[in-house]
């Protein structure tokens, strides 16, 4: 987290006043301005934090709020503690620290052994601009609730920011969801991220997601979601990459582009190449389309690169699939409210029937991809390579960036598209 004063603005200033109201201090209105009613809260929390109260948000007040950034308090064991007290006392519940904590008894707790207790909020907020750190934050507190959900990278941005990978299931089959290749259409990115904390609420409580039992399907198949394959770019739109040379390097390819606005038209990598038009799956037809359309060089959007797997985000994505093999892959896009799922005269066993079935649930169109948008896209090369279903969906209707106050519409339109496309990939 960046240090953060009186006049900063961008996603870590909404950031730390979602945790402020979560830890009770009511900042106002939570716009991503610190201003007045900000520094009033930030500084209430650092007097009842022992720290020294100077309104400014640097590393220990940073690391005192670490808490509700991230949804769990991680409280070294005492003697007498129970799951009861603790539960008592952070307003969780005995069922949640449980959840959090399989390996331990609860009528032999060891002093001094480490609990993770979950803190009575969810997780993955739907209301605030997202930034590669809400996301680091969000990827370690699923991970402290949910043992049973594995974090990790599967690769570095061309910035050096993991690219998270979040994994659950225990069957012999699997699928990939992925979001976010494009930069403006990051708000995908809580929607994949809402759905691995729903998934796994529902298998730690032995409960129905979509009305199926979640451990049921978790039982069949395993899924892993990558939700943000482009965090540089999502950073750069919402704001929280404003300065250095790597924005200002962004902000001269994007003059060139002046009918494309910046950086809310950005769609690209960091370096200006687009993450989805970097497969080998009719990579020399998307670059004669592109070149014919002027994006010849590093541009905000539809520049193929110099080569297929020439940007960092799409190979170490390519890499992934082709270790794991999913029989099922899902790339959420947005806007449109439309589902992909042919590539050339590709048509996988079944794939045209799920979409079908992805539609009645979501009310979504089922569509053919439009020629100029057609290849070197993730969801072709894999049906390319493994002549299995893979699908493109288009969240949402509007003009991206979508505003984050569409995500949980979103997220109610595509719950039963996640869900069955789930079942599907355990299916035999």
């Amino acid at each position: 987290m960046k240090t953060l004063s009186l006049g900063a603005a961008g996603p870590q200033v909404q950031l730390l006043q979602l945790a402020l109201q979560r830890a009770g201090y009511a900042p106002g209105v939570s716009d991503g301005v610190f201003g007045a009613d900000t520094r009033r809260a930030l500084l209430r929390f650092q007097r009842s934090a022992g720290l020294s109260a100077d309104g400014v948000a640097g590393p220990l007040t940073h690391r005192a709020l670490n808490p509700w950034y991230t949804g769990y308090v991680p409280y070294t064991l005492r003697r007498g503690d129970s799951f009861y007290r603790l539960a008592r006392r952070y307003g969780s519940t005995v069922q949640a620290i449980s959840a959090a904590n399989p390996d331990l008894d609860p009528l032999r707790l060891p002093v001094g052994a480490v609990v993770n207790v979950p803190l009575p909020f969810d997780v993955v907020p739907t209301g605030i601009d997202w930034c590669s750190e809400l996301l680091r934050f969000c990827c370690e507190g699923l991970a402290a609730r949910y043992p049973a959900l594995k974090s990790d990278a599967l690769g570095e941005s061309v910035m050096g920011r993991p690219l998270w990978l979040l994994a659950l299931g225990r069957g012999e089959r699997g699928a990939l969801f992925n979001a976010a290749h494009h930069a403006n259409e990051w708000i995908t990115t809580p929607v994949l991220m809402k759905f691995a904390e729903q998934l796994a609420r529902a298998d730690a409580n032995n409960s129905d997601i979509f009305g199926k039992p979640a451990r049921e399907l978790l039982a069949k198949a395993w899924i892993a979601l990558v939700p943000c394959v482009n965090p540089d770019g999502m950073d750069l739109v919402t704001g929280d990459l404003a300065s250095g040379p790597y924005f200002s390097a962004a902000r001269a390819i994007a003059a060139d582009y002046s009918g494309i606005a910046f950086p809310s038209g950005w769609k690209a990598n960091i370096r200006g190449t687009d993450l989805n038009l970097q497969y080998p799956a009719g990579w020399e037809n998307a670059r004669e389309i592109k070149f014919a359309q002027g994006f010849i060089s590093p541009a905000p959007r539809d520049y193929v690169g110099v080569a297929p797997l020439s940007a960092p985000e799409s190979l170490a994505l390519y890499r992934f699939t082709l270790s794991y093999a999913p029989v099922l892959t899902l790339s959420y896009h947005t806007q449109g409210s439309v589902i992909y799922w042919r590539y050339l005269d590709y048509e996988p066993v079944g794939a045209a029937a799920l979409a079908r079935v992805f539609s009645g649930v979501s009310s979504y169109a089922v569509a053919d991809t439009p020629y100029a948008s057609g290849f070197a896209g993730y969801k072709d090369w894999f049906i390319q390579n493994y002549d299995r279903p893979g699908y493109t969906i288009e969240a949402g209707l509007g003009d991206n960036p979508l505003p984050i106050g569409q995500c949980d519409r979103i997220y109610g339109e595509n719950l039963g598209i996640l869900t069955l496309a789930l079942d599907a990939a355990g299916a035999p």
